[in-house]
Order: C-alpha cells, then structure tokens, then sequence
C-alpha cells in the first residue's frame, strides 16, 4: 500500500544514492514542507493529478522489512516494541510507521501481542518462552521476575492455575495483558533491586524465578488465596 507523501513539481534528482530524502521547502496546505525521509528500505512512484501535478507515494519494502526481522530473529530476537521497530525503520512520523507495522501484521510477518508489542511470526512458532520475552518488553527497565502462582506451580505447591497465565512481580506499574499466548498479570513490587536478585533465580528463561519462599511471601503480601498453596512442597524444595 502506497501513503501519499507529498506533493511536488519536481522530485529530486539523485536522491537514490542517499540515506535520506531531503524534500525541498514546497507543499500544500495539507502537507508538512521540508520534510526528510529515510530511502533505504523504501520505494517511491510517480502519480500525475488531473491539474498536472505530480504526487510522490512511498512506502516500506515488505522484502527489506522480512530480511532484516529474520536477521534478528536468527540471533535469538522476536520480540519488539514500537520503539525498537522505529529504530529498524526509521520514519519520521509515528503513524507513517503504525501503517507500515498494520500491513506487516496483515500479511503475518508480524503479530500483535498487545499494544505497542509485536512478534516476528512468519518463520513460525516463536518459541515456548515467547510470552515471558513479552513481558520483559513491557517492563524494560525494570526489575521482573516470576512469582505467586506461576511460580508455586513450577514448584509444585499449587495446582489450580491456568497453565495460559503467567504472574509476575515488578518494580514497573501493575497490569494485565492479553496476548495470543496467554495473559501475563504485573503486581507491582517495592523490593529493593538487591532484594530481587537475593531472593531469585536464574531458570534458563528470560525472567528470573522467585524462590520458593519468596514466592509465598509475594501471595501473602498482596493479598492472594492461600487457601491452595501446599506448604509442605516449599519446605521439602
């Protein structure tokens, strides 16, 4: 699908060897002037109005979009946000950008896995530990780490849990996300980052794993049902 870009008398001459197109200080009411757009990854044509002028369309490369996804995706990266897509694609515009991302997810090289999150889909499966790569692009920044009933379950002291649900502690803003791969639920935590680490583990996933007794103390902290939990599985862990 081609986005009208501006409109011109005269294209540039030249502008295929550049990074960028520099459009010069003409438009219309409609349309920003002096506008700069990146070349690479993006191909233009030529349409002629009925009054004569010529309007310059552009759009992304869907084929340099799927190689350079794939090239991530082979170093073990499916799971971008809005802003690292705008830093693979850079456009000036935000929604020139959202546009291009729509026909992505329409023609299934990417799926949306909630707002502002994306997974690069077209090779398939993207892995089992896909929604806990989504969960840490929602919480960039932050501490987060697997607990309450997700991680009593792993552990064997709690059974009644959607095997599609993940609970999460974070030191970000408590949420609840639906994605295609199940719902993740952050409960907001005010544990010290040395805290985290202490009562944590690594599991060979993405988030760390609270231990078994930190685990219990998250559920009883926040409020949680208790009632399920069996405490001889954490004292036998």
């Amino acid at each position: 699908m081609w986005r009208l870009l501006l409109l011109l008398d005269v294209l540039p001459d030249g502008f295929e060897g550049r990074n960028a197109l520099e459009l010069p200080q003409t438009g219309t009411e409609v349309f920003p002037i002096g506008l700069r757009v990146p070349v690479s990854g993006f191909r233009f044509t030529e349409k002629q109005c009925s009054n004569g002028v010529s309007v310059y369309l552009w759009a992304m490369e869907q084929s340099v979009a799927i190689k350079t996804l794939a090239e991530w995706a082979r170093a073990g990266r499916v799971v971008f946000t809005v802003g690292d897509l705008a830093k693979l694609f850079p456009a000036d515009q935000r929604r020139t950008l959202l546009a291009a991302l729509g026909r992505l997810v329409d023609e299934g090289v990417l799926a949306r896995a909630c707002r502002g999150v994306y997974v690069y889909v077209l090779t398939g499966d993207p892995g089992s530990d896909v929604i806990e790569r989504i969960a840490v692009a929602l919480r960039r920044g932050h501490y987060s780490y697997t607990s309450l009933e997700s991680a009593l379950s792993e552990y064997g002291a709690i059974s009644q849990i959607p095997v599609d649900r993940l609970t999460a502690m974070t030191t970000g803003r408590s949420g609840v996300y639906r994605t295609p791969w199940g719902t993740i639920e952050f409960t907001h935590t005010k544990r010290s980052p040395a805290d985290i680490l202490e009562n944590t583990r690594r599991v060979g996933r993405p988030l760390r794993m609270a231990t078994p007794q930190a685990a219990w103390r998250d559920l009883k902290r926040v409020g949680r049902n208790t009632h399920l939990v069996d405490e001889r599985a954490l004292a036998d862990d």
